[in-house]
């Protein structure tokens, strides 16, 4: 355990050659990343603070559509309690813009820290599936902003005869990004499926078996993580996820027709393999005996 396998040694001369470093090496190298992560999430947080005026136009505008949101003024409005409650408002949503803008140098870190472990197959899959990983998170994202409003008008209408929505800016900004996150991470469940069976550990059969109990799953996962569990956040996001699990599969479909299983890979790793019954000693090299068919048939 005092070492772990690296698979680049080239990189760092000096090291074992069978590319081996120890591990108080891994937690400086470790220490080092974060450092570097927390810098540039820094960096991010001070471009989040200067446009973070614009930002919170852009994410008040869901909440300002609703019929609610103009009962306590008679125009869009939000609340707050504290004297330092806006200056937290304001560096959280600054975090939220720099965590985003942040995100190439961080997530290159992340990489940078992991990719010396891994084989050279494995680190083209996760490039590419990092790649496809971004755009689907946004893509969640996204669709988790535009049903906001519809969804936020529905929760807001069950209220009662004489009464206001004072809705907090903490709350509110709690809601938004329970969404996005929920969404975005949503979006990356069939991607997840695409890999594992890329690199071997899940298979089509083993997901078609279950097909029914999956998208039976998804619907209750989209009522469960949804604030307020309102249908219509539910359906938004189950129904894009069951188009996303119907692709994945179909890829995984592909994939294993086009490379089919050798009669080895389902076999335990204590299993022994099906090998021909010969005693010939490896080194021998004196031809093998004849069986007595063979010797009746040559005479």
């Amino acid at each position: 355990m005092a070492l772990l396998r690296r698979s680049s040694p080239k990189e760092r001369p000096g090291h074992d050659p069978e590319g081996r470093m120890p591990l108080m090496e891994h937690l400086r190298e470790l220490r080092n990343r974060l450092l570097f992560a927390i810098a540039a999430v820094a960096v991010g947080l001070i471009v989040g603070w200067i446009v973070s005026g614009p930002v919170w136009d852009i994410l008040k505008e869901p909440y300002c559509s609703t019929p609610q949101a103009k009962q306590l003024t008679g125009e869009c409005s939000l609340t707050y309690n504290g004297i330092f409650s806006s200056f937290f408002i304001t560096l959280k949503v600054s975090l939220m813009v720099g965590l985003v803008v942040s995100s190439p140098a961080w997530l290159y870190q992340i990489w940078a820290f992991v990719t010396p472990a891994l084989y050279r197959a494995e680190k083209r899959y996760t490039v590419a599936f990092l790649a496809l990983a971004i755009p689907l998170f946004a893509l969640g994202a996204a669709l988790a902003y535009f049903i906001m409003d519809t969804s936020l008008a529905f929760l807001l209408s069950f209220n009662l005869d004489d009464t206001v929505a004072t809705i907090s800016i903490e709350d509110y900004l709690d809601y938004v990004l329970i969404m996005v996150v929920i969404f975005g991470i949503s979006f990356e469940l069939p991607l997840l499926m695409v890999f594992l069976n890329f690199i071997g550990v899940l298979s089509h059969g083993t997901v078609a078996k279950h097909r029914r109990m999956v998208i039976f799953l998804m619907f209750v996962f989209g009522a469960v993580v949804t604030p307020g569990g309102d249908p219509i956040a539910m359906m938004a996001l189950a129904a894009p996820m069951i188009v996303l699990f119907s692709a994945a599969e179909l890829v995984m479909y592909l994939r294993e027709k086009r490379n089919p299983q050798s009669e080895f890979d389902n076999l335990d790793d204590d299993e022994a393999s099906p090998l021909a019954d010969d005693s010939t000693p490896l080194d021998d090299d004196s031809p093998a005996p004849r069986s007595e068919e063979d010797s009746g048939s040559a005479r």
